[in-house]
């Protein structure tokens, strides 16, 4: 995975096998990178994390790396802590007797910015101020020079360009439309800097906020097709009427910087396409992707939009997590198109997919195979794998009478999230949906991935129950009960086929703050599923027809819950590659994972499937040793078809998580 200047600067102090541990100061936060956590595994490091809870550290110590010490070569093992320097004395004595010490910071890296705005960055943005600062930071700058330094530079924008109606929907688009987070601190400085221009306009809810942004569109584009289709003065060709005082509601769609956003944005789902009165008198391809007609559904010509738009966007080497968390997406909206209207997914379409997937599994497997492991150690605001949820939803507890509450989709994948989506639109079309992703813990297993997101820890701090789920519920209190919040309550098997009677009885209690609930049905779903992916999306969109998933969202919406969804691992159709003959060893006997707790054992059967992949004990118990069936395949007899997950493929490790809101 390559590395830019100011990580490889911070690399070149980790020597291998000068010191048997290094401790690594890291009060700003800059080791947690995934180039970074993955050039240190890459140099031959062994990672660790010192948090606040010292008995876990000691365990995660005393489990992993104490005992591997004498006679094994090992390069060194980092303990990585967001400390001060001082504060390192913290750790056991032991290992302070025999660690050398390093410490980072931003001030180091530039000292010609102020510190606290440079610090509201995330890590991925000091690439671009990193070579700002070389090039451009001329002398020292205070907090408001560095944040417009920083806006500049590191986001593209120019508060002192941003004039006209124009230029301020296509410096909002450029953040939007990617998904890029810019600090709060950051959008205040802008929108104070260019209110005066923009006094009628909602900047302080679409600058920071990108569902506001895109409802505030899908407003005012009815409003724009009234205009070319009553041939308003300049509305047709975004001039005159967008000009320095044009109101908010006349927003320049026809003008060429935010047009050429316009098929990608009702293609992927961000605009829906509205009915018009007048229909019949727009006629041009722009705006008729923003029409909706009975009569002509327009199926193709979005297909034909998200397959361009997926192409461009697969994300190569070197990609980050967001890459693919984005493109995961993207994908899911195309699959889900593609699925609803077999009619127009024709035979070339379908090539064209088919030959869009392999080239997509190429890419994430090289990704996985080098990125994956440094995630669980990045922060976890915002989530970036699910043990990281609970940890979220703490921090957005900020007063006694917030609420949180989980909604676990045991096996729901990003692409059948979309169908359920649809569903929950048309029964409750105020409801809004703030999109995002998150990787689950490989092998893709329930008993694995499920038990890190109530854990909220990986799993190799729960192996005695790495074979089954009967521990959830303590465990999610545990976590709770070291959060201060004992008021908690879970619940698992809902929602089936029936009415919220049981979820009703576990969260009427005044006191309880946060709750967690598991929904079985689409796992039920998939092992049982015969018509592979196609017959998934069937019987989700007819499960969620039923009503129930939403009367269970509208009793916690009832009860002032905040909700937030997410699913344990996702699923893909799957090939039968042959049926290992070791079902007496194996400790797990899943169809696209088996678990070994030996590695002779686990190597045997690889032998008699070379392309299998003998997965890493990431994160895990030791003893825990993954066997993935190859590319999209199953541990099933040849020629057999299933749906089935415990693998990484896209589908499978990438997951929604997703904040629903009631709207207006």
């Amino acid at each position: 995975m390559p590395v830019t200047d100011w990580q490889k600067r911070i690399l070149s102090q980790f020597v291998p096998g000068v010191s048997p541990i290094i401790l690594a100061a890291d009060p700003d936060g800059l080791l947690q990178n995934e180039h970074i956590l993955a050039g240190l595994q890459e140099r031959g490091f062994s990672l660790l994390w010192f948090e606040e809870d010292p008995i876990a550290f000691r365990y995660a110590y005393e489990s992993r790396f104490r005992g591997r010490e004498q006679g094994e070569e090992r390069k060194g093992l980092v303990v990585l802590a967001q400390v001060s320097a001082a504060e390192l004395d913290r750790l056991p004595y032991d290992i302070l007797a025999k660690a050398s010490r390093l410490t980072f910071g931003l001030a180091e890296l530039f000292p010609k910015l102020n510190g606290a705005v440079v610090s509201t960055l995330e890590p991925a943005d000091l690439d671009a101020l990193y070579d700002a600062h070389a090039r451009h930071a001329t002398e020292a700058l205070g907090e408001a020079a560095t944040k417009e330094f920083a806006l500049r530079h590191v986001f593209g924008i120019d508060a002192g360009l941003v004039q006209t109606p124009v230029d301020l929907l296509r410096v909002l688009l450029q953040r939007h439309y990617p998904g890029r987070r810019v600090p709060p601190a950051l959008d205040q400085w802008f929108i104070a800097a260019i209110q005066g221009r923009f006094e009628k306009w909602p900047l302080r809810n679409i600058v920071p906020d990108r569902e506001a942004f895109f409802d505030f569109l899908q407003e005012r584009w009815p409003k724009f097709l009234d205009g070319v289709a009553d041939n308003a003065p300049g509305i047709a060709d975004g001039e005159s009427c967008f000009g320095y005082l044009a109101l908010p509601n006349h927003l320049p769609f026809a003008h060429e910087d935010i047009r050429v956003y316009m098929d990608n944005l009702f293609a992927e789902g961000l605009l829906q396409p509205v009915a018009h009165r007048r229909a019949d008198a727009l006629r041009e391809p722009w705006l008729q992707v923003g029409i909706y007609s009975r009569e002509r559904q327009q199926v193709p010509g979005r297909l034909d939009q998200l397959l361009a738009s997926a192409s461009e966007q697969l994300p190569e080497q070197g990609a980050r997590h967001d890459d693919w968390f984005r493109f995961a997406q993207i994908w899911a909206e195309l699959i889900a198109l593609s699925l609803a209207s077999p009619s127009e997914a024709n035979e070339g379409r379908q090539r064209e997919i088919a030959a869009l997937r392999t080239r997509m599994d190429a890419e994430f497997a090289g990704w996985v195979a080098s990125g994956y492991a440094s995630l669980a150690n990045l922060p976890s605001e915002p989530p970036v794998m699910l043990h990281h949820i609970p940890r979220f939803l703490a921090r957005q507890l900020k007063s006694p009478a917030d609420k949180a509450a989980l909604v676990v989709m045991d096996g729901l994948a990003l692409d059948q999230w979309v169908v359920l989506r649809q569903e929950l639109t048309r029964q409750r079309p105020h409801w809004q949906f703030r999109e995002g992703a998150v990787c689950a813990w490989a092998p893709t297993i329930t008993s694995v991935s499920r038990q890190a997101i109530f854990a909220g820890e990986p799993p190799q701090f729960f192996p005695d129950s790495i074979h089954n789920t009967n521990r959830e519920r303590t465990l999610w209190k545990r976590f709770w009960a070291e959060q201060n919040m004992p008021s908690v309550a879970y619940a698992r098997g809902l929602l089936a086929d029936e009415p919220v009677g049981d979820a009703m009885s576990l969260i009427e209690g005044h006191d309880i703050r946060v709750v967690g609930l598991v929904v079985n049905k689409v796992d039920d779903i998939m092992h049982g599923m015969t018509l592979g992916t196609a017959g998934m999306h069937n019987q989700v969109r007819q499960w969620a027809a039923q009503s129930h998933f939403a009367a269970l969202l509208d009793l916690l919406f009832e009860r002032d819950f905040r909700v937030y969804l997410t699913a344990d691992h996702g699923n893909i159709e799957a090939a039968g590659c042959g049926r290992p003959a070791e079902s007496a060893v194996a400790e797990v006997r899943g169809e696209r994972a088996r678990v070994y707790s030996d590695e002779s054992l686990r190597r045997g059967v690889a032998e008699r499937f070379p392309e299998a992949w003998e997965w890493p004990a990431y994160g895990l118990p030791e003893n825990y040793l993954p066997l993935l069936a190859p590319d999209r395949s199953a541990f099933v007899g040849e020629g057999e078809r299933v749906v089935a997950h415990g693998g990484v493929c896209l589908e499978e490790l990438i997951v929604p998580f997703v904040q629903v809101e009631q709207g207006g």
